[in-house]
């Protein structure tokens, strides 16, 4: 009789230990899930810096307090700093001029089940003659009269669809991007808004220009400019950024900005176009060049490895002693 209880309780051991493998099993496998989680950006950008990321996140500070992105464009650096854990406990200040962008990222922010649902339902309508519809809304005068919602789902379908995910609208504000060839976009991204969403929960999303970011940054915040490039030769057409150039005088502005910013103590970093002009301007900082690839080009020939700079204040150390 003791044999048979003593048997009875060894496989009751062999099951329970059995399960239990199981179920520490599933739970190593979903928190491995969780921890995979992406987080990235939720539309292409030209310029964009998902390339370049290893890159740059190995000429940042060690430490800073709050931070701030103006020309947010795709903000793959913000995600990329959030999925790292280094923006726990910081203020971030998220901000561009293109009130159609700022839009986007506030409806993401705040209400991505409702914009999901009006993207699934312009994925099943998606078509050439769908995306000149949804193109030529803008033309409507009533247009900024139109829901939060449905502006950003437009504003997300067309960025999907049009030709390289480029960003262009011409001298009366009107986008005018052409359609792109795409066999099946992804126009509904659940996993990505889902997450995007996450991350910008405890971000200020702002629509203002680069120049007011100075009333918001602090001593030793960190500061990055991702502005649109200076051009490389004088037929390229990457300056025009919501209806306004960004050409020299503007590039000036920017770094009497930096220049600010590096005095009031601030981390300072910015990307631009490996040029004479913006060595130049930039001289007595350092410098850094990069290796990014292109890919938004009219012609593929062009596309491919070029190089960038990368300017930083090189205050880091002097900061911290400072502040200490």
């Amino acid at each position: 009789m003791d044999e048979i209880i003593l048997h009875k309780r060894k496989i009751i051991a062999f099951i329970v230990l059995k399960y239990e493998k199981q179920y520490n099993h599933k739970m190593s496998k979903m928190q491995n899930i969780k921890q995979i989680k992406k987080y990235q950006p939720f539309i292409k950008w030209a310029g964009g810096k998902r390339g370049l990321l290893s890159q740059i996140l190995e000429k940042l500070p060690s430490d800073f307090e709050n931070y701030h992105e103006p020309f947010l464009g795709g903000g793959a650096l913000f995600f990329e700093l959030y999925a790292r854990g280094l923006l726990n406990g910081k203020k971030v200040f998220l901000s561009d001029i293109n009130e159609e962008l700022i839009n986007t990222y506030l409806v993401v922010k705040e209400t991505p089940l409702k914009l999901l649902e009006i993207l699934n339902d312009y994925k099943d309508k998606h078509s050439k003659e769908f995306y000149y519809k949804i193109r030529e809304q803008d033309r409507n005068q009533d247009f900024k009269k139109s829901s939060s919602i449905k502006r950003a789902a437009r504003f997300i379908y067309l960025n999907k669809t049009c030709f390289n995910g480029l960003y262009r609208v011409n001298k009366k504000g009107y986008f005018n991007v052409p359609i792109g060839s795409y066999k099946n976009p992804n126009i509904a991204d659940f996993e990505t808004i889902m997450s995007a969403s996450e991350a910008l929960q405890n971000a200020e999303i702002l629509n203002i220009s680069f120049n007011q970011i100075k009333d918001y940054a602090k001593r030793c915040d960190l500061v990055y400019f991702d502005p649109p490039y200076y051009p490389l030769n004088n037929t390229q057409s990457f300056t025009s950024y919501n209806e306004n150039e960004f050409l020299d005088d503007k590039q000036r502005e920017l770094f009497n900005l930096f220049e600010t910013l590096h005095v009031e103590g601030c981390f300072v970093l910015h990307s631009n176009s490996d040029t004479d002009f913006i060595k130049s301007l930039y001289q007595n900082y350092r410098i850094d060049f990069l290796k990014a690839n292109r890919f938004i080009n009219s012609k593929s020939s062009a596309r491919g490895k070029i190089n960038e700079v990368l300017v930083r204040n090189d205050k880091w150390k002097e900061q911290r002693q400072l502040q200490n």
